[in-house]
C-alpha cells in the first residue's frame, strides 16, 4: 500500500462527513502553508499549528520546524565513501528547500548518512559509518549549512567516540545556527526485537534526558526505540521540552499500528510538540541474515514507511508525509500552545509527582534487594 491513512479517508468518505471524521481522529485542523510540491520522487507539504488561546500580553512565539526523511541512495554494496556523499548530496538539496521555507530547525531521521544495517549483525563495512560527533565528515557537512541558513539541525549519525575506547554509539547531534556542535543526545532504549537487535554495535547511552536551548526553542530528541518508554517521554518534559523530535528508522508489520499512537500520546501527555520522522524504502544487503525468530534467511530489513508528522500539545497532528517517497514537512508552531495546555487542562497542578515517586521507590527496592541476595547467592555458592 503506497497510500496514506489521510488519502484513503478523502478518497474513501463522503465530503460532507469528511471533516467531521478528521476532526475526531486527528483534532483541530492543521492550516495549510501554501508551500505544497510533489514529484514522483519528493514532496513538500506544511501545515500552521497555532493556540486557539490568543493572549493580550504576550505575542505568538512562532517557530519553523522541518522533518526529513528518505531513502538511500547508493546500493549497499558500493564503497562506504560513495554511499555516503551521495546522501549527503540529496539531502544538501531538501536542507536549501528548507531554508527557502524560513525553517528554523530542522530534524533529520535515524542514522540519516547510512543505511540501517544494523540488522545484519556484521561489523565491517557498517563501523566504518561511525564518526566523531563533533569533527566528522557529516557535523562537519552540516554546520556549513546551518551556519549558512541561520539553522539549528539535529543530526542523528552512528557515533565514533575516540575518547573513550572507540565505544559506538547511536548519537543525535545538535548543530547551532553559528556551526558549532551545542551538544549532543545518545540513545536510552535500545531495541532487542527481530532484526532490531542494535545491541551488536552500541549499547544504551549514557547522556540522560539533556534539553537543548537553540534561538528558537527548547528542544530534546526521543530517538527511535525510545518512544516506546513513557517515562522517557516524560523526562524531556520535566527538564523544560517545548518540542521534541523522533528520529526512527521503523518498518510496515512490526510498529506501523503503534506509529501513530505513541509520539501524539507524548504531546498530549507532557504539553509539548512531538515531531516524528521515519526513513522510507526497502534496503537490500548482499548476505542473508536471521534474527532466531523462526523466519527464514532474508536480503532485507522490511519496508520503512515514512509517514512522518507533527502533533500538537492540545493532541491535534498535522497528515503524515507519505509511505514511499522522501519528503520535507514544514511545521510552523506556536510554542505558546504548550504553557495553554498546561493552564486549561491543569495537569502540572493535578499530578503527584510525590507519590509517584514514593511508588517508584518502594518498587525500585524491591528489584535492588532481588539483585543484592541474587549476588550475595553466587558469592557465597562459588558460582
Amino acid at each position: 500500500m503506497t497510500e496514506t491513512v489521510e488519502q484513503i479517508l478523502e478518497q474513501y468518505i463522503p465530503q460532507n462527513k469528511l471533516a467531521e471524521v478528521k476532526r475526531i481522529l486527528y483534532g483541530h485542523p492543521s492550516t495549510p502553508l501554501g508551500i505544497e510540491y510533489e514529484d514522483k520522487n519528493f514532496e513538500v507539504k506544511g501545515w500552521q499549528m497555532l493556540s486557539r488561546v490568543h493572549e493580550e500580553l504576550r505575542a505568538p512565539r512562532l517557530v519553523r520546524v522541518g522533518l526529513i526523511q528518505h531513502s538511500i541512495v547508493a546500493p549497499t554494496t558500493d564503497p562506504i565513501q560513495n554511499q555516503r556523499d551521495a546522501i549527503h548530496n540529496k539531502i544538501k538539496s531538501y536542507i536549501v528547500q528548507a531554508a527557502q521555507y524560513n525553517v528554523n530547525i530542522l530534524c533529520l531521521q535515524e542514522a540519516w548518512p547510512m543505511p540501517f544495517a544494523f540488522c545484519t549483525r556484521e561489523k565491517y563495512p557498517w563501523c566504518e559509518f561511525a564518526e566523531d560527533a563533533e569533527t566528522g565528515s557529516t557535523t562537519v557537512f552540516l554546520a556549513e549549512l546551518a551556519k549558512k541558513y541561520n539553522m539549528v539541525i539535529v543530526s542523528p549519525i552512528l557515533e565514533r567516540d575516540s575518547a573513550d575506547g572507540d565505544t559506538i554509539w547511536n548519537t543525535c547531534v545538535v548543530i547551532n545556527t553559528d556551526g558549532t556542535v551545542l551538544g549532543k543526545h545518545r540513545k536510552n532504549h535500545i531495541p532487542r526485537i527481530g532484526d532490531f537487535n542494535e545491541s551488536t554495535y552500541y549499547m544504551e547511552g549514557n547522556t540522560g534526558h539533556p534539553v537543548f536551548d537553540t534561538p528558537f526553542a527548547r528542544i530534546a530528541i526521543n530517538i527511535c526505540y525510545g518512544r516506546h518508554h513513557p517515562l522517557n517521554w516524560l523526562m524531556f518534559g520535566l527538564n523544560g521540552a517545548e518540542i521534541v523530535f523522533n528520529p526512527s528508522a521503523t518498518i510496515q508489520g512490526l510498529s506501523e499500528h503503534l506509529w501513530p499512537i505513541e509520539a501524539r500520546c507524548a504531546a498530549i501527555a507532557n504539553s509539548y510538540y512531538t515531531c516524528a520522522i521515519n526513513r522510507v524504502g526497502t534496503e537490500h544487503f548482499a548476505n542473508k541474515f536471521t534474527s532466531g525468530d523462526g523466519k527464514p534467511a532474508h536480503n532485507d530489513f522490511g519496508f520503512f514507511y515514512g509517514s512522518s508528522y507533527i502533533t500538537a500539545p492540545d493532541g491535534s497532528r498535522t497528515p503524515s508525509l507519505n509511505r514511499h517517497k522522501d519528503g520535507l514537512l514544514v511545521g510552523e508552531l506556536d510554542l505558546n500552545m504548550c504553557r495553554h495546555v498546561k493552564d486549561i487542562w491543569g495537569y502540572r497542578v493535578s499530578v503527584s509527582y510525590s507519590l509517584i515517586i514514593r511508588c517508584m521507590y518502594r518498587i525500585m527496592y524491591k528489584i535492588i534487594m532481588a539483585i543484592s541476595l541474587a549476588t550475595v547467592h553466587c558469592v557465597t555458592s562459588g558460582v
